[in-house]
């Protein structure tokens, strides 16, 4: 899926949200490491990524020439500083309808308006997609994010107390959030 839109950050700094795509390869998961080493709220820590460059490139290549998938960079002078995408839950019948979301900042970007704008790309693709529901899951301890999510549409369906096994806190509560499309 192509996307592409120029936002203006809260300090007035231009954005640009565009589809990532294999000629990002090497940027996107170089963000992908750093941003996953800057927080204990991410599902994977940096190390655990287990993807060649090859094949992060067809990923990427594959997301952005699908109907209904889609991962998004934010752009912030010339470097890629966070990304956000949709994926389908399950390619069934019964499951088409629904996607997940996932979203990573680069933490000195934290704050700026990044994160709220990449959401909104995000549920734009999925609702021109034909998703009927967006799906996520949010460390309970992350304040920002839940509010962030909130702020949008998302609510609370549920909680899973042990979703997480973190090295540093040990388990954390995660809270199943969707948003109606």
């Amino acid at each position: 899926m192509n996307y592409e839109k120029t936002i203006q950050l809260k300090d007035g700094t231009p954005c640009l949200l565009r589809a990532a795509g294999r000629d990002d390869t090497r940027e996107v998961m170089d963000v992908f490491a750093r941003s996953h080493g800057e927080t204990d709220y991410l599902l994977t820590y940096p190390e655990e990524m287990s993807a060649s460059v090859e094949a992060e490139g067809a990923f990427l290549e594959g997301k952005k020439q699908s109907a209904c998938e889609i991962e998004i960079c934010a752009v912030v002078d010339g470097r890629i500083v966070g990304t956000a995408g949709i994926g389908i839950v399950r390619d069934r019948e019964k499951t088409r309808h629904r996607c997940e979301f996932g979203i990573s900042v680069l933490k000195a970007f934290w704050g700026r308006g990044i994160g709220l704008a990449m959401t909104e790309a995000c549920i734009e693709c999925a609702r021109r997609a034909g998703f009927v529901q967006m799906e996520l899951e949010a460390v309970a301890d992350n304040a920002a994010a839940i509010s962030l999510y909130e702020r949008v549409g998302f609510v609370e369906y549920g909680r899973n107390p042990k979703g997480f096994r973190s090295r540093l806190t040990g388990w954390q509560e995660l809270v199943l959030m969707r948003l109606e499309l």
